[in-house]
């Protein structure tokens, strides 16, 4: 979205200006746009950044991956040109002369104006850090900010290799910096100068429930360090920092986000008062100049400087409808602020205060720190002044109501956070205010969504794209679809794109295979160009096209490794300190003298501070470096086992009849044959088997996504769609066999029907159920369909293309695959007694 926009003056109309294109400017705009002022008044818009107006919210999104910079965008350069606005992308106003009423910019032009609204929003603050610059203008290499779309694009084109990220600030933004870099496969470590992460919005409990979460994903958090030097090499590229007490970090990424500072430059240079920032009345004018109005993050009202949405947004509504007439009368009074949010992907929702301030409040508290929960609130006069929710935020849209509306409270105060005989949803959602806040990101009420379905938008995706609910942090999206679904009642319609295999290809999977097939599409840049609308790229579609890809096409597949995971690129699974898990391929279960003591001398070579027994009866070596990554599978000499991929993972057996008196059926050699055969087979989720030699069932093979059951007479039973993890299902009968070659033929029938039909991420357990065991049992055993041939034939086809990719390591995809910057922080080694 680079490109500016103009339209020949309409001398009809004043001259607005609006300095700042960001999310509180572009906001106004659509306030004033809403009440006429089109026709009111030629707009004029600069832009300090080169692009349209965009999500800031949404920015920690496109740094994890979830989010492509393209899908973050609010107003498309064709939506100020359809209003007849003059957008000066990239253009930034240098000077204002409220006198002349001129705005001069850095490009040597001079606009009049006739009324001017400044919405500069607020910079990155970076703390004074001795070493952080190169000069007066250039940060060291590999220091980044975290505020604009620049910012996020800088950090992810420099992730890439990078072994540790040290970002310096425990808000909001910080550990959203340190999940995003993590999702890139840089280990992260938060540190925060206080004891309390998110102080601004939690009290010390909640901080440390919050805490424990983030550790649980594997991110490092350091609390009360005061970062005070950062150091960096000859080629002033970061590679550590230092602290008040005297310790160090090693690192060779470096984030601050360590607050924001309102941008007054201007202001302050045109002579508008500014303190903190730039002080406004409560039309949201400057108290200087009443043809001068202030917006967002750079305005001061009453005092207080906002850096939340929901206030910027009815700051907005109070600015046009005073600016344009609409109502002269308009005064903004302040906010009572309250914020929604997945930090990180845990839940957080606070509001109003923290703690007791009067001897007279309230203050009712749960505390569960075994499930990361945390809810308190703060009564004063039977009215909510305060609520703080970490880990469970079931009530919040209660909660919220009662904050907003100061609406007398039930008697249980207990009721506030939990559902004790409360209203279901339908009714809950009933009793909300029109005017109650639904999306705080994004500034939409109950009634904004509402209007959207009795205008005819009767399906959820729809309507949040029409209003934008639940277009931020996406916390708000199940009251959303409450909403939708309470409005629309029997004419809600489902979101086509909810069928769809990936999300920016409007394709359900069986249309989307028959297309990559028809146009010959081998990677994933073909797929995009040829498939998604307008050919844009998007980072959630990549790893699920990869693989889906690679089950089509097996040798002919051609791998992008920019496309992957950082566990498919260099084959290894990623632990929360930066190392990776190295686990060799034993088939069954069964392994060798010479396998032992060869991976006894690499684990003692390597210094691998930990040896892990798998529940897939295989042994994990932890801990290895990235740069060792190959050495240590040449010196092992055996095949993956695929311990990290989307994939068919192993076969667990038990002993069989070799040695066990129960066994009726060779499990063991028939385990080692299905994981001969069908080893490393892609998928949309990994593939777990069993097989065991009698209905004593020791190798589990009842919860696994296929397992084989030997019983008496020689025959087997194949179970599908088991689980035993976060889920517990025990699998359906497919079929009973007489031989284990009819055992081998129906497994690779099912997982290729199996990969053919499910959705992405998708396990057995939850696609046998949601297809039919029958439905799979007729293609797959009774050939009902009569596919049962492709089915056998397509799965040679990937069998076929097996290859180990741990030979990479001898022949590396790309020069960086295996290269880390600079060592790792140790693990501690683990006792075995």
């Amino acid at each position: 979205m680079l490109a500016n926009t103009s339209h020949p003056p309409r001398p009809d109309r004043a001259s607005l200006v609006v300095i700042g294109n960001g999310m509180a400017g572009a906001r106004a705009l659509e306030e004033i746009l809403a009440l006429g002022g089109a026709e009111q008044f030629a707009i004029v818009v600069f832009g300090d950044e080169p692009y349209g107006n965009y999500n800031r919210i949404q920015l920690s999104n496109v740094l994890a991956g979830s989010e492509s910079p393209d899908g973050i965008y609010l107003n498309s350069l064709a939506w100020y040109d359809d209003n007849d606005i003059e957008l000066r992308a990239g253009v930034r106003v240098v000077r204002i002369d409220t006198f002349a009423k001129r705005v001069f910019a850095d490009d040597g032009s001079i606009v009049a104006y006739d009324k001017l609204i400044i919405a500069t929003g607020s910079r990155a603050f970076l703390p004074p850090i001795d070493g952080l610059w190169v000069d007066d203008t250039t940060l060291v290499s590999g220091v980044f900010g975290f505020r604009t779309l620049d910012d996020t694009t800088a950090m992810i084109d420099y992730a890439p290799g990078r072994a540790r990220a040290a970002i310096v600030g425990g808000g909001l933004l910080g550990l959203e910096a340190a999940r995003g870099l993590q999702n890139r496969g840089v280990a992260a470590t938060v540190i925060h100068s206080g004891p309390v992460l998110m102080n601004a919005q939690l009290d010390e409990t909640g901080g440390a429930v919050l805490r424990r979460a983030i550790g649980d994903i594997g991110i490092d958090v350091v609390t009360d360090k005061r970062t005070t030097t950062a150091y960096s090499d000859e080629h002033h590229t970061i590679t550590g920092i230092g602290f008040a007490d005297g310790t160090t970090l090693d690192c060779d990424m470096l984030v601050l986000s360590t607050g924001i500072r309102p941008n007054v430059g201007l202001a302050r240079g045109a002579g508008l008062t500014v303190e903190r920032a730039i002080v406004t009345d409560d039309h949201m004018r400057s108290i200087d100049d009443d043809d001068v109005y202030v917006v967002g993050e750079c305005a001061q009202h009453r005092g207080q400087v906002y850096g939340l949405v929901a206030p910027l947004w009815e700051q907005a509504k109070i600015l046009a409808a005073h600016l344009t007439g609409h109502d002269r009368t308009a005064a903004y009074h302040g906010s009572r602020t309250s914020t929604k949010l997945k930090v990180a992907g845990v839940d957080v929702a606070q509001m109003g205060v923290k703690h007791p301030e009067h001897p007279d409040d309230e203050f009712v508290q749960f505390y569960e720190p075994r499930r990361g929960v945390y809810k308190t609130v703060v009564i004063r006069d039977n009215r909510l002044i305060g609520a703080t929710l970490v880990g469970d935020v079931s009530k919040v849209s209660f909660l919220l109501q009662a904050f907003d509306q100061r609406t007398p409270l039930p008697d249980e105060r207990v009721s506030l956070m939990f559902d004790l005989g409360t209203p279901d949803a339908d009714t809950g959602v009933a009793e909300l205010a029109d005017d109650a806040q639904v999306c705080n990101c994004n500034g939409v009420d109950k009634a904004t969504i509402v209007g959207c379905v009795s205008a005819g938008t009767t399906s959820v995706a729809g309507v949040m794209a029409q209003t934008r609910a639940g277009k931020g942090c996406g916390s708000c999206k199940s009251l959303v679809s409450q909403i939708v679904e309470w409005a629309a009642g029997d004419a809600v319609t489902e979101d086509p794109s909810a069928n769809w295999y990936v999300p920016c290809i409007p394709y359900e999977k069986p249309e989307l295979m028959r297309l990559i097939r028809e146009l010959r599409l081998h990677s994933v840049t073909s797929v995009f160009a040829a498939l998604a609308p307008d050919g844009a790229e998007d980072a959630n579609s990549k790893m699920a096209l990869s693989s889906l890809l690679e089950m089509m096409w097996g040798a002919e597949f051609v791998d992008e490794r920019a496309e992957r995971f950082i566990n498919d690129r260099v084959h290894a699974n990623i632990q929360r300190d930066g190392t990776f898990s190295v686990v060799p391929q034993m088939k069954g279960g069964v392994t060798s003298v010479d396998q032992l003591r060869t991976i006894a001398d690499v684990a003692e070579k390597y210094d691998v501070p930990m040896i892990k027994l798998t529940g897939g009866q295989r042994i994990d070596l932890l801990g290895i470096r990235k740069e060792d990554l190959p050495k240590v599978w040449a010196d092992l000499d055996m095949p993956s086992g695929y311990a990290y991929g989307k994939s068919f993972r192993t076969v667990k057996t038990c002993v069989g009849m070799d040695f066990c008196r129960f066994g009726v059926g060779d499990s063991t050699a028939l385990g080692i044959a299905l994981e001969t055969r069908f080893q490393g087979i892609a998928g949309p989720a990994k593939m777990k088997l069993a097989v065991t030699g009698c209905p004593r069932n020791c190798a589990e093979a009842l919860c696994k996504d296929l397992g084989v059951v030997a019983i008496d007479g020689g025959r087997w039973e194949i179970y599908v769609g088991g689980a035993a993890g976060a889920h517990i299902r025990k699998g359906d009968l497919l079929a009973t066999v007489d031989t284990p070659e009819e055992v081998i033929t129906l497994t690779g029938r099912f997982l290729q029907f199996y990969r053919e039909n499910a959705k992405w991420l998708e396990r057995t357990y939850a696609w046998v159920p949601r297809y039919g065991i029958e439905r799979i049992r007729a293609a797959v055993v009774d050939d009902d369909d009569g596919i049962a041939a492709e089915l056998d034939s397509r799965m040679q086809e990937s069998v076929d293309a097996y290859r180990d990719p741990w030979l990479d390591g001898r022949d590396p995809v790309t020069p960086g695959q295996f290269r880390s910057a600079l060592p790792l922080l140790p693990l501690p080694q683990v006792p075995v007694r």
